[in-house]
This record gives C-alpha cells, sequence and structure tokens, in this order.
C-alpha cells in the first residue's frame, strides 16, 4: 500500500469524539513522519499533527488539548484521536507520508491519501 489510506471519519455532534486512522506500507529500510492535514471547500489545506520518527509530535495550536496523534508500527497505523470537537473541526482529513532515508529506494517522497470527511454539528 503506497498511498495512505484514512477510515474512522463521519458525523458526531460538538463536543464528541472521533478516531481517525491511516494506514499505510512501509520499507523497513526508509524513515518516515506521518502527518494529519485537514482541508475544507474554499480553504487551503491547514496542518493538524505531525508523529516523528523518533516519537516526537508536534499540533496545531487549534487541536492541541484535544487531538492526539500516535502510531503502531506493527499494524502500519496512525491515528489521530478527536475529542471535544467543535464545528470548525468539520473537514477533509488527509493522511501524509513523508519518505526518506540514505538508501535509494528511500529517495524523499510525500505520499498524500485520499482524505476522509469529518462533520461536526454544532
Amino acid at each position: 500500500q503506497v498511498q495512505p489510506a484514512e477510515s474512522g471519519g463521519g458525523s458526531v455532534q460538538a463536543g464528541g469524539s472521533l478516531r481517525l486512522t491511516c494506514t499505510a506500507s512501509k520499507n523497513a529500510n526508509c524513515q518516515y513522519d506521518m502527518s494529519w492535514y485537514r482541508q475544507v471547500p474554499g480553504k487551503e489545506r491547514e496542518f493538524v499533527a505531525s508523529i516523528y520518527i523518533d516519537g516526537r509530535t508536534n499540533y496545531a495550536d487549534s487541536a492541541k488539548g484535544r487531538f492526539t496523534i500516535s502510531q503502531d508500527n506493527a499494524k502500519n497505523a496512525m491515528y489521530l484521536q478527536m475529542n471535544s470537537l467543535k464545528a470548525e473541526d468539520t473537514a477533509t482529513y488527509i493522511c501524509q507520508k513523508v519518505r526518506y532515508g540514505i538508501y535509494g529506494g528511500c529517495r524523499r517522497h510525500n505520499y498524500w491519501g485520499q482524505g476522509i470527511q469529518v462533520t461536526v454539528s454544532a
């Protein structure tokens, strides 16, 4: 699976929770950083959260304290736990896989999923 695949989206009331999953294959010889972005029609893609190979995480201000990014390498899965959802969180959420490394098969490349819809009702 070269292109990441998202799942777990849907509709929820404000204040509720959703857990998104991104599944993406990885080459053991390469290194990867994984991120979540979101986008709404008419607006630019917005960074949400990242998790790096060393386990360090980074969050957009809008996500801090409410969202948690994590990964399970044994399952080739990355997760975004979204709590206390707000109407403004409504968007298409997109998984990004960035590959890099010292081997020829690990040249830097960005892979994007198709995105999955999250709708939060106020």
